[in-house]
């Protein structure tokens, strides 16, 4: 099965759109098509996020925070990267690439402009519409 480190914007965009990529990715992850790679930094991150006053406005709390319980249970959680090598001008595009490399991910997904420019890493970074169709064709 395919291992893959979603970008928090991605499970934010799910969360704000039941339409698009990133909702279908998360639909995805709940039927068991691929395995997604998360770590304790990653979950509290996203809970911050969804708990910002732009995005709480438009989810409720108790939602946000059933869905980062719900990710802790159906993903792989791994520890926290360490070393985090310098990749890309922002240091957190070089955590993405550090979790997916100690979680064995083949690939990172973002709907960031930032990782999507990054060229000749590994594993590959692609966007949610594009990792969408790939996990599509599982069906």
């Amino acid at each position: 099965m395919i291992r893959a480190v979603l970008d928090t914007n991605v499970y934010v965009a799910a969360l704000l759109s039941a339409h698009g990529s990133p909702a279908r990715l998360v639909g995805a992850l709940g039927e068991g098509l691929f395995d997604a790679i998360v770590c304790p930094r990653l979950l509290d991150e996203l809970s911050g996020v969804l708990h910002r006053p732009k995005i709480a406005a438009r989810l409720d709390p108790t939602v946000a925070d059933d869905f980062v319980r719900w990710l802790g249970r159906v993903a792989i959680t791994v520890p926290d990267p360490g070393v985090v090598r310098a990749v890309s001008p922002d240091p957190d595009d070089d955590y993405l690439v550090a979790l997916a490399l100690i979680g064995h991910a083949e690939v990172i997904v973002s709907g960031d402009a930032h990782p999507l420019g990054l060229s000749g890493i590994t594993p590959r970074i692609l966007s949610p519409a594009a990792f969408a169709q790939f996990v599509d064709a599982l069906r």
